[in-house]
């Protein structure tokens, strides 16, 4: 039932996606393209590419814990085992530790921002999303190393507050350099252009 209403949505988007274009109404169809892409890839990709992902999170950061000692991952079931003098703690990398619904609202937004063309966007959108990968891989990483040193206690600061923070700091940056930075270099005002360096 739920893709039958995707299917149906995908083609009113595509539509109203059409006459946007047609009046040269380029926010409007950035904002409905890009919020409609990212619903549409809800539907359609998340339930397969969930669980891979958390797999492939697993993975990356059960490196570091292999070569620290501190953790260990178990990556074809998204799950990490991390020891400490005060106990021990299972990590189950789920829907939200997957990075999914990051992935796609980058790829969302970058598909519609047509400061790129076609093969940047699509060079950039790869790039993108491996560094998501690794932002939450990292996030993973210090969360586990904060629990080895300090206990299962610190938990919940180390997934709630410290993770997130480290994993959005990492995020801002990514946007910056792939939506603000050449949004700006190639802005023309007049005769004058950013990137003639004029």
């Amino acid at each position: 039932m739920p893709y039958a209403i995707g299917a149906a949505a995908a083609l009113v988007w595509l539509y109203v996606l059409r006459v946007l274009s047609r009046a040269e109404l380029a926010f409007w169809r950035f904002a409905v393209g890009s919020l409609g892409l990212f619903v549409l890839l809800m539907i359609f990709v998340r339930p397969w590419a969930t669980e891979p992902l958390a797999q492939a999170v697993a993975a990356i950061s059960g490196v570091f814990g292999s070569v620290t000692h501190t953790f260990e991952a178990f990556f074809r079931y998204g799950v990490i085992f991390v020891d400490s003098a005060a106990g021990s703690i299972t990590l189950k990398i789920d829907f939200e530790c997957s990075g999914i619904v990051e992935i796609m609202a980058f790829v969302s937004l970058l598909s519609f921002f047509r400061v790129y063309n076609r093969s940047e966007r699509v060079l950039v959108g790869i790039a993108g999303t491996l560094f998501i990968l690794l932002a939450n891989a990292i996030r993973i990483v210090v969360i586990c190393e904060l629990i080895h040193f300090m206990g299962p206690g610190v938990y919940y600061v180390a997934h709630s507050l410290v993770g997130r923070l480290v994993f959005y700091a990492l995020t801002v940056w990514l946007y910056f350099y792939v939506f603000t930075k050449p949004q700006v270099v190639r802005m023309r005002v007049g005769r004058f252009a950013y990137e003639r360096g004029e």
